[in-house]
Parts: structure tokens; sequence; C-alpha cells
């Protein structure tokens, strides 16, 4: 029996992690995403073309490897049918958990429309969709990608949904589709998707006792993460290390190896504390370097120095064997390197990652 191994980023997310799961997947039979959906970016090269993946697994660029998308994730459809066209035919090395769960058109109507209401107070999210279709799954109203396989009663269940949430979606400006509009774009999502929907669990689980090699492969960051993020400008899943169990359906004894990937400096994107950021030059000169700009949005990153606090606390949090460090070189231009050891929060000097950083200030 195999265990499997994680790649988890120990930041605020974009540490570099498709680069490195890329790098080691050569060595691995099996690679799976465990939560997120197309908010998601991880940035590949190959022979000199970038290759931005949303929701498909890294491993999709190895002929030999089996990708799992697992139940932890929220699974755009149209946004994956558009990805995969870059990879020709994956049949028999793509599979999606029927546990998935959707999200949809609306969903992104309903995230932009709470974004644009909340003004000076938003998130900073990619308006992707990501926080509504978890919040669907949380209130135990949303949709899962097994469902695809019978879009009429899916349709209908969908215009339900929107008959009982009417009074909701109103005052944010989002309107049910008209049936037959929705019929045919969940029917197009079948004939794309339906070869690669089948229960993932029994498929890793089939893996492990027959001892191949799995990787994990985690998306965003744990400073990121629902419950142990710098809420409540976080992510909608658990990005640590125990959330890639319960998103691909492990148990913790079977996690093996931990890697943790961290960048040599710090960057966020979207709006929360960050004790580290750099405003000046210096900051401008580590995105313009580092090309700190995101995969998915385009947006650019905001940037900083290496917060050794925050990287201790999610080391901890994520169980982390080993690290990969990145963009060292992005920071050869620089005489003088900054790293945060501790915070001062009114007044005292901790060594502690606070639930609220308000007010703290690094100490270098």
């Amino acid at each position: 029996m195999s265990k499997a191994d994680v790649i988890v980023g120990v930041q605020w997310g974009d540490e570099g992690k498709g680069k490195i799961v890329d790098l080691l997947s050569g060595g691995y039979d099996m690679v799976c995403r465990c939560q997120g959906g197309h908010n998601a970016g991880h940035t590949i090269v190959v022979e000199g073309k970038k290759i931005a993946l949303h929701q498909v697994p890294s491993g999709i660029l190895h002929k030999n490897i089996i990708n799992i998308i697992g139940n932890g994730v929220v699974l755009c459809p149209a946004a994956i049918i558009e990805e995969l066209k870059q990879f020709g035919d994956v049949s028999g090395r793509l599979f999606i958990s029927d546990k998935a769960h959707l999200n949809l058109p609306y969903h992104a109507q309903i995230d932009q429309a709470k974004e644009k209401a909340k003004g000076a107070h938003a998130i900073g999210t990619t308006g992707k969709g990501i926080g509504p279709a978890y919040s669907d799954k949380i209130s135990r109203s949303g949709h899962r990608v097994g469902e695809l396989k019978n879009p009429e009663k899916l349709c209908d269940a969908i215009l339900a949904d929107f008959a009982a949430n009417k009074a909701f979606l109103d005052v944010l400006g989002v309107k049910a589709p008209a049936r037959e509009e929705l019929l045919g774009e969940l029917k197009s999502y079948e004939v794309a998707l339906g070869k690669f929907i089948v229960d993932t669990t029994h498929m890793v689980w089939d893996a492990i006792d027959a001892d191949k090699k799995i990787l994990l492969e985690g998306a965003q960051g744990t400073l990121l993460d629902i419950d142990h993020g710098t809420y409540p400008f976080v992510t909608s899943s658990n990005t640590v290390t125990a959330g890639s169990c319960s998103g691909i359906g492990l148990s913790p004894k079977n996690v093996g190896e931990v890697i943790g990937i961290i960048k040599a400096y710090t960057t966020r994107v979207g709006n929360g504390a960050f004790p580290t950021e750099d405003m000046g030059e210096d900051g401008e000169k580590i995105r313009d370097i580092g090309r700190e700009y995101g995969a998915t949005t385009g947006r650019p990153r905001r940037t900083g120095w290496f917060d050794a606090v925050g990287v201790r606390y999610a080391a901890r949090l994520d169980g982390v064997d080993k690290f990969a460090l990145m963009k060292l070189d992005v920071l050869d231009g620089f005489k003088k390197v900054k790293i945060c050891k501790a915070y001062e929060k009114n007044g005292k000097i901790i060594e502690y990652f606070p639930s609220d950083l308000e007010g703290v200030k690094p100490v270098y």
C-alpha cells in the first residue's frame, strides 16, 4: 500500500506549485486536484510555450499519468471544456469526480454582483463564482457533476432553486435563464464531459492498494484557507494539506511526504492584510522582475518581503517535510533583502501569526 505525497502552497498562493508539480509528476502514476476551481492558475512552460492550467491537473502534460479532479473541486464545465482544447484527446487519462460540485454561469453572476455591492469592502475575488458555488454546496442546495448525466432533471432542479431564492437574486439583479437555453447548455456539458465523470474515490483507493505513486496538487495557498487564513479575505475551500485529503477521499494516514512551496518574497492578489507589503520602489521592482501578474485574472499582484512568521504558521498547519524555494533569483539585484522574523502588534513583539492581522507591523 502506497502513500500520497502532497504539494501545498505555504503563502497566499502563486508560489510556483505548477512548476514543481510538472517537475516531479513524471515520477508519479496519478496526479490529483483536490479543491478550488478555475480561480487557480498553475503556469507551466513547455518547449517555450506558456500553458496556464486552471482546473486540469498538471500531470496532463505526461501521457502516462492518470489525472483526477476530486470531489473537493467546484468544476466550471464551460471553462474546463475550453481548457481541454489545448491537449487533444485525453480520454483514459482524465477523470472527474461525480461528487465534485458544479460552478455554473449564474454563480459567477452572483459573485460579481456581491463584490460590486460591497464597494470598498470587496474581498477582491476573481469573480468566477467560486464562493457562491461553495456556498450552495455548504447550504446543501448545490448540484454535483454526476447530475450532468440527467440534464432534464438537473435543469428542473436549478430552475426550482431560482424560484426558491427569487427575492435574494432579484436584489442582485441575477435572473433565471430560460429553460431551453439552460437545458441546451447542460446537454452540451454532458456530451463534452460525460465520458470523464466517474467515482474517483474508488479509483484513488485502488491506486493506493496497488502501490501506485500518487501526487496531490494543492491550489491557492495556506494563508487563504477558509478556516485558517486571513478571514474574510480568503478563498472558499480548505487549502491546507488536510483539505487535500478530504477533497480526494483519503485518510490523513494515507499521506506520505508534504512538500511546501514558498517564494523568496511574498505576493498576494486581492484585498486583505499583508504585513510585509512594499508599496514603494522595491515592491515595484519585485513585481517587474518576478513578472507577478495573475495567471487567472492578469491582475498585478501585491508584492513584499519574505514573511517567516506566516510561513512558520502555514508550515505547521500543513505538516511540511521539505520546502521548494522559488524565485530566489528575482532578488539578485537587491543590495539588501528583508526577512520578517516577528510582528509588532499593540506595542508588543509577537512571533506567532494572530487570527487578526489588523495593525500588525513587520519586524525585520
